[in-house]
């Protein structure tokens, strides 16, 4: 509840709940309980030493100062008790605390160690409805196969690294002609092409078994994805992913729309790509925005440079974004595994049936098992830039972290370099880093990434990339990376639901065409997972 109003709204079922500020508050929230099992308050803004708490607090005083984001005790805990955000413990106190005094890293310490035994008690999740008064079209391209993108880029994909700046050079001078005829898609002047875009990447050479496999299959999402009204594939020659294995992984696209050759088996790779582009383009030329249901979209979902108010602003409000994609119909991904530690319980206990249970236990399981066999301990996180805005444990952040997958009954499971098939939540394995991820939900599907960060980050990928900030205060810092503001939803009279529909209006636009920050700025790259031997 709001530690300055007697009652509140949850936005989430029960089991992992955020409860948001009364709208009818006419002040400033200073402090915020999540969840009424809590112990401790959220600090919204600075709390002075000295400042005695708010109502019904006020037998409380801060003995210190409690930084925006971090944590207060607001009961006196011994040694070992628990420490408990999200009505979950998210670690335990390793000395006694008083009332008042500062939670983090100093005196708490997670409870978390090795693999965990699950057991299956059936789906406690309920099917969800996309409401009335919502748009149920949006524009977007309908390709050949069924698909529908958000955008009409041609992308240029390379097998290997050895070619990566002919790949870059070929995408450069194709903008440049495309600008000079008039057919560039810019702020100013509309048009049915956004663009040719390289993605390079320093793989595909002297890799071998499941690391080559992950490196094709990523590759191969990307050449079937339906951003990309075209693709032309670059090789070399001689590199272990071979153009036409590559190819092979890549079903059900337009074979009129691909152009492919090897750089060893022409005069000029430069000359030759541009030659293939054009050809594309001619054809990309004749694509047009149609309308199409919600339900053909697919949300990818990502945190990164997480803070303590990630988990209560952004997160959350992108949770309710899933539920209503899934009440649509559409898709629902969502990634980074490790960030799952710790909370994973709360899928399980959604999982649609007991095979699908049992999917999600091997995906965590073998992903702490991937630590383990790389001598890594398995809750070593979070990171320092976590820390600083007020995370102290994997809890913590894994419990704020899956707010972004609302309360939707998670559909399936799949691995690094799949595609999501079925409508509602799918959980991909995958790690935190958030280039890696990114890169993976795109290349599951996802037209559009919403992307939230309380630290900030200029990073964009090959699709729409919306920034999600979780305070205002970056938002106004970083205007120039930050597309939505979450801490929005901490002012005064804020409705949470309504707040939410009107982000998923704002998404609907951006699916229809409006340009996200990061392709403004032209910022838009991949990484993929390293995890075998190089030869």
């Amino acid at each position: 509840m709001s530690t300055e109003s007697t009652t509140a709204a949850s936005n989430s079922k029960p089991g992992c709940s955020v409860s948001l500020p009364d709208a009818a508050a006419t002040q400033t929230v200073a402090l915020w309980q999540v969840h009424p099992r809590d112990n401790v308050l959220i600090a919204l803004r600075t709390i002075a030493q000295g400042e005695v708490l708010p109502e019904p607090y006020q037998q409380v005083t801060a003995l210190e100062e409690i930084p925006a984001g971090h944590k207060v005790a607001i009961a006196d805990l011994a040694p070992g008790a628990e420490v408990r955000k999200y009505g979950f413990a998210i670690g335990a106190a390793t000395a006694a605390v008083k009332a008042g005094s500062h939670i983090h890293s100093h005196n708490t310490a997670t409870n978390l160690s090795g693999e965990l035994a699950y057991n299956y008690s059936g789906c406690q999740a309920t099917e969800l409805s996309y409401p009335a008064d919502l748009p149920t079209e949006f524009m977007g391209y309908r390709r050949k196969n069924g698909k529908v993108g958000t955008r009409n880029e041609l992308w240029i994909i390379n097998t290997v690294g050895c070619v990566n700046r002919a790949a870059t050079r070929i995408a450069a001078e194709a903008n440049k002609r495309l600008a000079a005829a008039g057919l560039l898609n810019t702020d100013i002047l509309h048009s049915n092409i956004d663009g040719v875009f390289a993605y390079t990447h320093p793989f595909g050479c002297s890799q071998l078994g499941d690391d080559l496999a992950h490196t094709r299959t990523i590759l191969a999402g990307l050449i079937q994805h339906p951003n990309a009204g075209a693709v032309l594939v670059v090789g070399l020659g001689c590199e272990n992913n071979q153009l036409a294995k590559l190819l092979e992984a890549s079903p059900g696209v337009d074979s009129s729309r691909i152009r492919s050759f090897n750089a060893q088996q022409v005069e000029d790779e430069v000359e030759e790509g541009i030659a293939a582009v054009e050809e594309l383009l001619a054809l990309m030329a004749e694509d047009k925005r149609s309308a199409c249901p919600v339900s053909e979209l697919v949300f990818g979902m990502k945190c990164g440079g997480s803070d303590g108010l990630s988990g209560l602003t952004a997160n959350p409000l992108v949770g309710q974004v899933a539920d209503l994609a899934a009440g649509a119909g559409g898709k629902v991904i969502l990634t980074e595994t490790p960030e799952m530690f710790g909370a994973e319980q709360v899928f399980m206990a959604r999982a649609r049936n007991e095979v699908v249970f049992n999917d999600i236990v091997k995906l965590v399981n073998s992903f702490k098992q991937y630590f383990i066999d790389n001598n890594q301990p398995v809750y070593e996180n979070p990171s320092p830039g976590n820390k600083a805005g007020g995370l102290t444990t994997l809890e913590e952040k894994s419990l704020g972290a899956i707010q972004k997958g609302g309360s939707a009954i998670v559909e399936q499971v799949i691995q690094y370099g799949e595609l999501a098939s079925v409508p509602g939540l799918t959980l991909l394995e995958g790690p935190g880093n958030d280039a890696v991820s990114s890169t993976a939900l795109t290349a599951a599907g996802a037209t559009l990434l919403l992307f939230t960060t309380g630290r900030g980050t200029p990073l964009g990928f090959p699709v729409p990339t919306v920034k999600i900030s979780s305070n205002s205060n970056l938002a106004a810092r970083k205007p120039m990376w930050i597309d939505y503001d979450a801490g929005a939803m901490l002012l005064p009279g804020v409705d949470s639901q309504q707040f939410s529909k009107e982000f998923f209006r704002y998404l609907l636009q951006v699916a229809s065409g409006q340009y996200t920050r990061n392709e403004k700025s032209d910022n838009k790259e991949i990484a993929l997972w390293k995890n075998g031997v190089t030869l």
